[in-house]
């Protein structure tokens, strides 16, 4: 009895202390997706605060010593915070890193172009890449065997396999993108025949407009949309990647991991579920965003925006920009603009033009939330809320 009550303690105490890998997060959307899978284990670092710009940020000193030393990064990756690839490189030369844009199974889109997203043909998405296991995706089951060599421009994405930021030194919106692998995407595989781009110093940069005005962010139209993670249906396929690549450094808490991203996945199902019977009678309405941040959440759930105020996050609109949304609006009889924290609120005034113009504030990276577990389910609620509360009739 001794010996096994002996043998019960040592294994109890072994796992007590199992080494649970120390793991750091970008966004506050992918903290709270790792936090999930974690949850019994331990508990992420977050590198960049919810309040803080993801496409340009100087690392506080307890921020850069959560990088160095992490066994495994989690970001969404260059598209979004091109700037973090130097400190990963140099102050977590030893970690493991999960790119989340590279996750095989997920949907990923490009940026619309035009005010209007003349451009864009909501029902043959550009930069789709339909993997395997994603035929359930409502209304967009003819992706498979798109031929995107049919949408003008899109052969024209830079290629940041071995870009050149010298030639570019003032343009920290093309990101650092070194080392990328678009192998893995259909579609994408024409990149490779860009390499000579770095050597084009006599690139037109006026054609980015604010794109080019906001660091780190590349709107430029074609370019990868980095708010990857407002589709849950990509959360869904990365909870599986975070579990699997917490696994194999942490096999002692592999059934944990797996359990959580499982019970993360039917959480997720079902709010997925529910945000879609609340949005779906919305269909058709017409709206304006601020910048063009949510187009997988109206892709996933079939509500389009008719234009963007701001090209970026982080540029004011031109005046000639604003008077084309003012006509968007007129035509298309938009009954609402959605408003961004950072919001200039006599923009919306400036886009009446006699009309009456609701207005909701949508959030895409959970500012004002809570860190943690149930940051992410709430930030796609709130999305969803909004919505509802400035289409609603």
């Amino acid at each position: 009895m001794r010996r096994l009550l002996c043998t019960t303690l040592l294994f109890s105490a072994g796992l007590a202390h199992a080494e649970v890998p120390r793991v750091a997060t970008d966004i506050a959307p992918v903290h709270s997706l790792v936090s999930m899978v974690m949850q019994g284990a331990g508990s992420p670092d977050l590198i960049i605060p919810p309040g803080a710009s993801p496409h340009s940020y100087a690392m506080r000193p307890s921020e850069a010593r959560a990088v160095a030393k992490a066994d495994l990064v989690v970001w969404v990756g260059p598209s979004l915070a091109p700037w973090l690839e130097e400190p990963m490189s140099s102050l977590a030369q030893g970690a493991e890193r999960l790119t989340l844009q590279d996750v095989e199974g997920i949907r990923l889109l490009t940026n619309r172009s035009g005010v209007a997203f003349e451009a864009h043909d909501h029902g043959d998405h550009e930069g789709h890449d339909d993997h395997d296991g994603h035929e359930d995706h409502a209304g967009h089951d003819d992706h498979e065997g798109h031929d995107h060599s049919a949408h003008e421009g899109h052969g024209d994405h830079e290629d940041h396999e071995g870009h050149d930021h010298g030639a570019h030194e003032d343009h920290e919106d093309h990101g650092d993108h070194e080392g990328h692998d678009h192998a893995d995407h259909e579609g994408h595989d024409d990149h490779k025949d860009h390499d000579d781009h770095a050597d084009h110093d006599d690139h037109d940069h006026d054609a980015h407009e604010e794109a080019d005005a906001h660091e780190g962010h590349n709107h430029a139209p074609g370019a990868l949309d980095p708010h990857i993670w407002l589709d849950p249906q990509n959360a869904i396929v990365w909870l599986d990647a975070i579990a699997a690549s917490l696994s194999a450094q942490d096999p002692e808490n592999a059934a944990l991991y797996a359990d959580n991203s499982a019970q993360a996945q039917a959480q997720l199902v079902d709010l997925q579920a529910d945000i879609q019977t609340e949005l779906t009678p919305l269909r058709g309405q017409k709206f304006v965003v601020f910048h063009d941040a949510y187009h997988y959440f109206e892709a996933r759930f079939d509500v389009e925006a008719s234009a963007a105020i701001s090209l970026s996050d982080g540029a004011a609109p031109s005046a000639a920009r604003l008077a084309e949304v003012r006509d968007v609006v007129k035509d298309t009889q938009a009954a609402c603009v959605f408003t961004e924290p950072q919001f200039n609120a006599g923009l919306v005034d400036a886009l009446q033009d006699g009309t009456a113009l609701k207005s909701a504030s949508l959030d895409p990276i959970g500012a004002a939330l809570e860190p943690g577990v149930d940051m992410y389910p709430a930030l796609l609620r709130d999305l969803a809320a909004a919505f509802t509360s400035c289409l609603a009739e």
